[in-house]
């Protein structure tokens, strides 16, 4: 079985996994029982050794559509052929009480609503990222898989057989109106096999599952153009949330290559502090502020565990709040379409990444602005960060594309340092909290005199990726979105138009996709040329936006620019990272920057269209 395109998976999840789900029915990626738990499913990053999970249709020149039922995360499967149709619904059950042993399950159901049709299940997991060994058992009501101190059951009346290489097998034919179901659970006692909920316990499941995910939208406060696209990155975001502690993963897989035969493979299945106090954001302006409040108090509650008021702090932790994920690679699989190696964890643990703090500050002058005032304790423990940040922004780090062979004064940086401050002066202002003012408005404007001095490149008329630098860096776009200088600024403005131009006039925009830095300079010092980064793509969207004022014409290419971009997304409107020169998707996926930037961008672009009418 080939690899799928990247594109062709749709997610499911319930806030503390997700599976990843392709157009022919198999579930390829399945962490048991968390986001960073080991795989159980994984053959996206090895085909053959990785496990999958695959309920099709049995038959010659099927052809296949997904959609999600409306409003939800329920994911359906069409199998269209010349005989019949089958559908296939995946969902977690989620909106139950927390001890509920179906919130750790993985429904599915499949069921015939035209003709007769002949189905086909496989079932063979590879425990612990295909490392350990395990053994398959038949019962009465399904199969047991049972790997060291997890058993997983798979619960269902359809017969099984044993398929010779670690896992079950089935076919059977289904006629119009009739359906089965397959349940996926660790609540085994004994290694018996729970019965299979009958027709009507499934679909009250369902039912309850898509009544919690359509409430819980219902809450949106965005009614703006684009609405679908908004709600389905909303949706999207919200299964990347960790619902027990409030954390936020950067994406739900590891590994999915920026660059096909490539080495730019990394794991994103934690809580990045910069994408995490974005999402932040995207949830505020959506009107969902638990969502913002849940993360807050993660940072309180978790991460601020591992700080050290006279260090630097870290820039990716676990959804339990842990700063010890060290990087590790998978060397019995073969990675994505042989595009390893597969990695777990992540060395940028180690690195100084200075600019976190700026989006850290903005997400807590907007929490404290829509959510909830900042309290005192807290205070102090920001406010000893920032006089960190007195003394130590003028230090090279890695910056935000965390760069492993180099520090370098980085523009974006030293632009979310002066957001740090600058959010801490209005926040100590708007709550009449004790701080050295003086000191920390003397430094953020030394920031911004040394960003207009060192930071723009008189030749390339923009501003570049670190001092001294003649590269431009598609994240510099943010400038004007954080509020640091005008968007109608002649530099901003500049630099924007320098960015447009393709990359083979020193731009970075191709096709109304950007590049993050030059795709040709080998910048990270890693083989092969990367896709477009979606996120940038959606940022130069917003800038445009910010900078038309008063300029229809700049509005209507913005626009455009919006509708070009949102073409790119897979056929359920999810993005991954990276879009390669194809079209193809490329990275980790679905990825919550690509999904946030959209957001902002739609929410900023139909209000300057609404000023318009």
């Amino acid at each position: 079985m080939a690899y799928q395109p990247i594109e062709n998976y749709g997610i499911i999840g319930n806030m503390r996994t997700v599976a990843l789900v392709g157009m022919n029915g198999s579930i390829d990626w399945y962490c048991y029982p968390h986001f960073d738990s080991p795989s159980v499913f994984g053959a996206i990053l090895d085909d053959k050794k990785g496990g999958r999970f695959q309920i099709s249709a049995a038959s010659d020149g099927v052809r296949h559509k997904q959609f999600y039922w409306p409003s939800t995360n329920v994911l359906v499967t069409r199998f269209l052929m010349a005989d019949g149709i089958a559908e296939l619904e995946d969902f977690m059950p989620v909106g139950l009480p927390s001890e509920s042993s179906a919130y750790r399950h993985v429904c599915r159901r499949i069921r015939c609503v035209r003709g007769t049709v002949r189905i086909s299940v496989i079932c063979r997991p590879a425990f612990d990222y295909g490392r350990q060994t395990h053994e398959a058992l038949i019962g009465t009501n399904g199969a047991t898989f049972k790997s060291g101190g997890l058993t997983l059951a798979l619960s269902t009346a359809v017969p099984l057989k044993n398929d010779g290489h670690g896992g079950v097998s089935a076919k059977f034919v289904l006629s119009e109106g009739e359906s089965q179901v397959f349940v996926l659970g660790d609540d085994c006692a004994e290694g018996a096999v729970p019965c299979p909920p009958c027709e009507k316990e499934a679909e009250e499941l369902l039912r309850g599952t898509v009544k919690f995910w359509q409430n819980w939208l219902s809450a949106c406060t965005y009614h703006g153009r684009w609405q679908a696209q908004v709600h389905r990155s909303a949706l999207a975001l919200k299964l990347l949330t960790f619902e027990p502690t409030g954390a936020i993963i950067a994406a739900p897989t590891t590994s999915l290559p920026e660059v096909i035969g490539g080495t730019r493979n990394w794991d994103y299945r934690y809580t990045w502090m910069r994408d995490a106090a974005f999402t932040v954001y995207a949830f505020l302006r959506l009107g969902f502020k638990d969502e913002a409040a849940a993360f807050m108090r993660w940072i309180e509650e978790y991460a601020s565990k591992h700080a050290h008021p006279n260090e630097s702090g870290a820039v990716v932790f676990t959804i339990a709040g842990d700063d010890k994920l060290p990087e590790q690679t998978l060397d019995h699989w073969e990675g994505y379409r042989e595009s390893g190696p597969v990695r777990i964890g992540n060395a940028a643990v180690a690195q100084f990444q200075g600019d976190i703090y700026g989006e850290l500050m903005d997400a807590l002058y907007l929490s404290n602005k829509y959510v909830s005032p900042t309290s005192y304790d807290v205070w102090v423990k920001v406010r000893a960060r920032l006089e960190w940040i007195c003394e130590n922004w003028q230090l090279p780090d890695a910056g935000i594309w965390e760069m492993r062979n180099r520090q370098e004064h980085f523009v974006y940086s030293k632009v979310m340092n002066w957001v740090a401050l600058d959010r801490g002066l209005r926040l100590a202002d708007k709550r009449a909290l004790p701080a050295d003012r003086a000191k920390w408005l003397r430094e953020r404007d030394r920031i911004y005199e040394e960003v207009m001095a060192k930071g723009w490149n008189e030749k390339r008329r923009a501003f570049t990726q670190f001092y001294g630098s003649d590269d431009l860096d598609a994240s510099l776009l943010i400038m004007s979105l954080v509020f640091f200088m005008a968007p109608t600024d002649p530099r901003m403005i500049s630099t924007i138009n320098a960015i447009r131009k393709n990359p083979g006039d020193g731009g970075l925009v191709s096709d109304s996709l950007v590049y993050r830095y030059p795709p040709q300079a080998l910048i990270d010092g890693l083989p092969g040329a990367e896709g477009t980064f979606n996120m940038c793509s959606f940022w130069l969207v917003e800038a445009l936006t910010r900078a038309s004022a008063g300029m229809p014409e700049k509005l209507d290419e913005a626009r455009l620019l919006f509708e070009r971009v949102l073409g790119y997304a897979n056929h359920l409107g999810l993005y991954s990272e990276q879009t390669g020169p194809q079209g193809e998707a490329l990275g980790n996926f679905p990825q919550a920057f690509t999904h946030l930037a959209l957001i902002s961008a739609a929410f900023n672009l139909d209000r300057m269209l609404g000023s318009q009418v």
